[in-house]
């Protein structure tokens, strides 16, 4: 039995919460490594916190300027010289696009570290399947995520999402919430087949654990009539029926709802509140506007109408709520479609996965101070199509 083949093996017949000593014991035995330790990006997406049990634990390593922050950002293995001709490896721990963390591996330099590199960033994507799967039957991996404590409302929302990126060949997700450990009610949701992706982007009502609450309904109110097979504009009308049912009217949920055919670009809309989208094509920022419609549970018995726009390869969309765009400067300026064309060009170079925190750090200075008023939120796909 190969030396990958045994390493696979290892993580997948390991106990949820024993992940990292399995990887330890293979990479030790297999490949000669030193030490082997796992980081993972914390909700707000500024540290990669190490897995470790207290005491024994390291310190955080920043995203933005660490080699492990650097193979994170980059999406590729970077390996550092040291004494005694050693190497230390930072490989990206991601599964289908999700940025998780980084594995970070110390072991002999020169032709071992040349002929194994590619085994071990593959055994790097194999630990990122098994972590998501571990996080069913364990909290281990989601307490490392955290570098503070969350609120419950914001625990509510975590738990809901979807994963904060994704990638196909036809497009590349991210996303990004703030305050990421203190959210209330916006969200975002994503769902995909072989032809189509559905896009949900949300702007919740209200504060705290009712924040929460009320678009944990919404959104698995969507998702149920999403996976009963129903269109789009009846997908909102089921709803809003529950969502109205419950609240009857004193509480409602502004959302974006899109449905991409993959093969054609073609998008089905229905706008049903505040979330914004913007379009950079060729250069040009633009914002992109339907017929407003009610809000999710506004009224009894809303009927929904589609709209229709197309996507081609090469644009980016952008998707903010209004924590975004009606943030207000210290002098009262509102961040608004200036400010928000003049963030979403200054970040064309970078990948989607990183434009969401990217604008919302701009935002923070737009702000004057990283305490937001409201939630935040930044959805960014990059379209190819086929």
């Amino acid at each position: 039995m190969n030396r990958f083949v045994a390493a696979e093996r290892a993580l997948r017949t390991a106990a949820p919460h024993q992940l990292l000593d399995a990887v330890r014991r293979v990479l030790t035995d297999q490949y000669a490594a030193d030490s082997v330790e796992l980081f993972l990006a914390d909700y707000g997406l500024t540290v990669l916190q190490p897995v470790s049990v207290p005491p024994h634990t390291l310190e955080p390593v920043s995203v933005h300027n660490s080699p492990a922050g650097r193979a994170f950002g980059a999406q590729e293995p970077r390996v550092e010289d040291l004494p005694g001709e050693r190497v230390r490896a930072h490989l990206p721990v991601t599964v289908r696009g999700d940025r998780l963390g980084v594995l970070t591996v110390v072991l002999p330099g020169g032709e071992h570290a040349d002929g194994c590199l590619g085994e071990l960033a593959e055994i790097a994507q194999v630990l990122g399947h098994e972590v998501v799967v571990a996080e069913r039957d364990t909290d281990v991996y989601l307490q490392a995520r955290r570098r503070d404590r969350l609120t419950l409302a914001a625990e509510m929302q975590w738990q809901l999402l979807p994963g904060r990126s994704c990638a196909r060949p036809e497009y590349d997700l991210g996303a990004q919430l703030e305050p990421a450990y203190a959210i209330f009610g916006d969200n975002f949701d994503w769902s995909a087949t072989a032809d189509r992706l559905s896009l949900y982007v949300t702007n919740g009502m209200g504060e705290g654990i009712e924040a929460s609450l009320l678009t944990n309904l919404a959104i698995n109110a969507l998702r149920n009539a999403r996976r009963a097979g129903l269109p789009l504009a009846d997908q909102a009308a089921l709803a809003d029926q529950a969502v109205y049912a419950h609240y009857s009217g004193r509480c409602y949920l502004s959302v974006l709802m899109l449905d991409f055919d993959l093969a054609t670009g073609r998008v089905l809309a229905v706008d049903a509140g505040s979330p914004q989208l913007l379009r950079l094509r060729q250069g040009v920022v633009e914002r992109v506007d339907f017929d407003a419609q009610l809000p999710l549970g506004m009224f009894e018995e809303t009927d929904y109408a589609v709209q229709e726009f197309r996507a081609e390869p090469g644009d980016r969309l952008v998707f903010v709520s209004d924590g975004v765009y009606d943030v207000a400067s210290p002098g009262g300026e509102a961040y608004g479609d200036t400010a928000l064309a003049r963030a979403i060009q200054s970040t064309r170079l970078l990948p989607a996965a990183d434009v969401p925190r990217a604008v919302l750090r701009e935002l923070n200075g737009h702000r004057g101070g990283p305490v937001a008023a409201d939630d935040a939120l930044v959805v960014c796909l990059d379209w190819r199509g086929r």
